[in-house]
């Protein structure tokens, strides 16, 4: 069971990525065939195609990361490291993990959506691969336009000179992925200075009282840190910093 699930979340990121390069050359996807001999084609253009399409699809997986809750999640999780001021602890390998396996729970019915509409179908041979693309961005669509802000998104438009859409269904994927990704980092930016706000307190806190005490030589960070992770450790923070995660995808 667990290995169809992770086949289906594979096929679907490839659907997905591939709707990104329909977008930005907006003719479908060209077939590649391997033949002998001269195919009435100038010499090199085939070779310059694949090499195009092989560039694009290496991109896809990273600009995808900007099309789903990865970005915040992980931003918010890298301000709570360095608020904590714990330097390498938790590893970026276990904050990018976490991070990863969230985003997987956040866009579980995204994923889910675009599976039954666009992947099953196809794979069924019911539907043609143009139709398949556009069926995948619908899902995706409606979940950036849902956590992108208004003003972002008309900033694109505007610049694009899009005309405006009936719905966010009408919306160029070229315009709503860069309008969703500033979002985003406007919004992971909000929750990481709330995080900051009481272990700023702390440091204030334990750098007067060091002061006051004329201990000017010890570096604050070597007290404030015990007491950082105790009231982190108290207040149950990664509980908190999930829920709120969660919380602000609407899930």
């Amino acid at each position: 069971m667990k290995k169809k699930v992770i086949v289906s979340l594979i096929l679907v990121l490839i659907i997905a990525s591939l709707s990104i390069v329909q977008a930005a050359f907006a003719d479908p996807i060209p077939n590649i065939n391997f033949q002998i001999g001269d195919g009435g084609t100038k010499p090199g253009t085939s070779s310059l195609s694949l090499l195009l399409i092989i560039t694009v699809l290496s991109v896809a997986p990273a600009i995808l990361l900007l099309m789903t809750s990865f970005t915040r999640i992980v931003i918010v999780l890298g301000f709570v490291r360095t608020s904590l001021g714990t330097q390498q602890m938790p590893p970026n390998q276990v904050l990018i993990g976490l991070a990863l396996f969230m985003t997987l729970f956040v866009m579980s019915p995204t994923i889910s959506e675009i599976n039954s509409t666009a992947l099953q179908p196809y794979m069924n041979s019911q539907i043609t691969q143009t139709q398949a693309l556009e069926k995948a961005s619908v899902p995706l669509k409606k979940f950036m336009f849902k956590q992108t802000r208004e003003k972002d998104l008309l900033l694109f438009m505007k610049y694009t000179k899009t005309e405006k859409p009936k719905g966010y269904e009408d919306i160029p994927i070229t315009v709503l992925v860069p309008a969703f990704a500033i979002s985003e980092l406007k919004t992971a930016m909000q929750m990481g200075f709330m995080i900051f706000i009481p272990f700023l307190v702390i440091d204030m806190v334990v750098a007067s009282t060091l002061m006051a005490m004329g201990m000017m030589m010890l570096p604050p960070v070597m007290i404030s840190l015990p007491f950082k992770i105790l009231l982190f450790i108290l207040v149950d923070g990664w509980y908190l910093v999930v829920k709120s995660l969660l919380t602000s995808f609407g899930t």
